[in-house]
């Protein structure tokens, strides 16, 4: 029976567009240096400017796939780009903040058929699935209830989490009712039932959480997201 050799080194792409001030992009190597220690696994990761991917070949090679926080970003379409190419070619996908707002959009405009599908913070014209929120959550603080049995309440080993968030935006009330009918599950809610987190049934590791998980790292937290990322990218 052939074996296949454990990927030692694991290649992660960091899609967004760096900035040393966002806490955020400070944190996001400490929590994957951390997985990496936990899994005896090695992580190198790129930093892409969006910017700098132009088609899906510019994300070749690449075990797994985070789109960052700090959006908008420089060039919306190598975001896009990036989702689209995790989510149909089975790569493990990790999206905090900027990213989870839009990985809604590319799974709307792909797979829903939401051509149009729109973000209220740059665009003027089409369906805004991505909305101002009703409260500001910048540098605020909340308990998300997790739905049983999915890859975001195994990762964290419980159901009920606290995390923090940087963000004005959330998904749209209309669009959040035709999520229900879609592989794209809510995977977590506010107190108030607003949707803060989203996996996609269909594929081996896709997650989007509208807080920045990664910032416990800044604490020295372990980052459980992180964690089952870099896991399912040894696979």
């Amino acid at each position: 029976m052939e074996i296949t050799p454990v990927k030692e080194t694991l290649r992660i792409a960091l899609v967004g567009d760096y900035n040393a001030d966002v806490l955020a992009h400070q944190a996001i190597p400490l929590a994957i240096d951390d997985a990496a220690a936990v899994l005896e696994r090695v992580a190198d990761y790129d930093w892409l400017a969006t910017s700098e991917i132009a088609s899906a070949d510019d994300l070749i090679g690449y075990d797994a796939i985070w789109v960052v926080p700090a959006s908008p970003y420089q060039n919306a379409a190598g975001a896009f780009i990036a989702i689209r190419y995790a989510r149909e070619n089975g790569i493990p996908f990790l999206g905090t903040c900027g990213g989870f707002q839009h990985a809604i959009i590319e799974y709307a405009r792909h797979v829903m058929g939401w051509a149009d599908a729109a973000h209220a913070e740059t665009d003027h014209v089409g369906r805004m699935v991505i909305a101002p929120l009703t409260c500001s959550l910048v540098e605020k603080t909340d308990t998300i209830e997790l739905r049983a049995n999915t890859l975001i309440a195994r990762a964290y080993g419980r159901e009920t989490i606290e995390e923090g968030y940087h963000c004005n935006y959330g998904i749209a009330p209309d669009f959040a009712l035709e999520l229900e009918n879609s592989d794209m599950r809510v995977s977590g809610w506010d107190a108030e039932g607003e949707i803060r987190a989203v996996e996609l049934a269909n594929h081996p590791f896709f997650v989007a959480t509208l807080f920045q998980h990664e910032r416990g790292a800044l604490e020295g937290r372990p980052v459980p997201l992180v964690q089952a990322m870099l896991r399912a990218a040894c696979d």
